[in-house]
């Protein structure tokens, strides 16, 4: 068996007492103080993340542009140098290689974050799609930790740290500057829908910044959170997770993100198939669902319409915030009726649940 790889705050999360686990070929901290605690804590207050795990690819070149264009999905000619533009990343078929973040510093400079899991898979893929291309890809994340800071309380607790005016950073922009003295990559992104911000560093600063956040932070009440959480947050606010929503048998189309799919574009990697399955109709869409009868849905289940299967769950779990228990799940399309009932098979057993609207948490801006 493979030995598991760790972040530069490993020490960090042991000295914490926090619950390790295997995650996609990483120790990672699943807990600290409990999942519902520290759900609630990044929800009311803020929250400290180790995302270290995520993959970093620098994109150089002449035809950087149109290499990133026709890689992703979106369109990265839509935003400015300094912005942030989420999109998936197709195969040919139209399912989904991954879904990303791409940095922009300039028409022959980008910066691509990928899913930890994917990291490799991803980079071959892009090494793939460059041949032909006058760019250069280099695979940084050995070279890059990453911590993310999330809840309303982000902003004041980090701008104690850093001389960069932080309400400059509007929503998927970026800046360069030092958090505690330490050059830093900051971001305004996020994965649990709260506001917050995402920390670049040398990897041997992490730690440094890991304690320095928690304690500029103390008196709000800040937490350090684990991947069981982080889960619960972007699951409420219907942000999709690789092998959940996606994967290479879902395209965007079927996973409801559609949005970052511009098929004006003059070509991308899978841009044929998504215009075809776009003019054929879906014949699956995913949809929110509550609980009526007792029981949680978990990834995977599988949906049944009058005994028939019709579909999924692609992740299920108690909501700490709505107090119920809700899920996702990938159905049949004529039946992703606003609330209609279907069953979810629990051990066996046919439980109800009722299609309501997503996502199921959005916060007051």
């Amino acid at each position: 068996m493979a030995e598991l790889k760790r972040t530069p705050l490993y020490e960090e999360h042991q000295a914490a007492k926090a619950k390790l686990i295997d995650f996609g070929g990483w120790e990672m901290p699943v807990q600290y103080a409990g999942v519902i605690e520290e759900h609630n804590t990044v929800r009311t207050k803020a929250g400290l993340f180790d995302v270290s795990h995520m993959g970093e690819v620098d994109v150089k070149g002449k035809e950087a542009l149109s290499f990133v264009q026709n890689l992703i999905t979106n369109d990265v000619t839509l935003i400015q140098d300094g912005q942030i533009l989420y999109s998936p990343m197709c195969y040919p078929e139209g399912g989904i290689v991954d879904d990303l973040l791409v940095y922009r510093y300039g028409i022959e400079h980008f910066y691509i974050v990928v899913n930890a899991s994917n990291t490799d898979k991803d980079y071959a893929w892009m090494l793939e799609q460059a041949k032909g291309y006058d760019v250069q890809l280099n695979n940084k994340s050995a070279e890059v930790a990453q911590l993310a800071l999330q809840g309303p309380l982000s902003e004041k607790i980090l701008q104690g740290l850093t001389s960069i005016d932080l309400s400059e950073i509007k929503y998927y922009w970026f800046k360069h500057g030092e958090v505690n003295g330490v050059p830093c990559l900051i971001s305004r992104t996020g994965y649990t829908g709260e506001d917050g911000f995402e920390i670049y560093s040398a990897p041997e600063k992490a730690p440094e910044l890991w304690r320095k956040i928690l304690e500029a932070g103390k008196s709000e009440g800040i937490q350090p959170i684990g991947l069981g959480a982080r889960d619960t947050l972007r699951f409420e606010a219907k942000l999709p997770l690789y092998g959940n929503e996606l994967g290479q048998e879902i395209s965007p189309l079927e996973a409801g993100i559609g949005f970052f799919v511009k098929l004006a574009k003059e070509k991308f990697v899978g841009k044929e198939a998504l215009e075809a399955q776009k003019e054929k109709g879906l014949s699956r869409k995913l949809v929110g669902l509550e609980m009526i009868e007792r029981g949680i849905a978990r990834s995977h289940y599988l949906i049944q319409k009058d005994g028939e299967e019709v579909g999924f769950i692609t992740s299920g779990s108690f909501s700490p915030t709505l107090n119920k228990n809700i899920a996702l799940g990938l159905v049949r399309a004529d039946l992703a009726e606003m609330g209609s009932t279907l069953d979810v098979i629990i051990r066996g057993k046919a439980v109800k649940a009722q299609i309501i609207p997503t996502p199921f948490y959005k916060r007051a801006r």
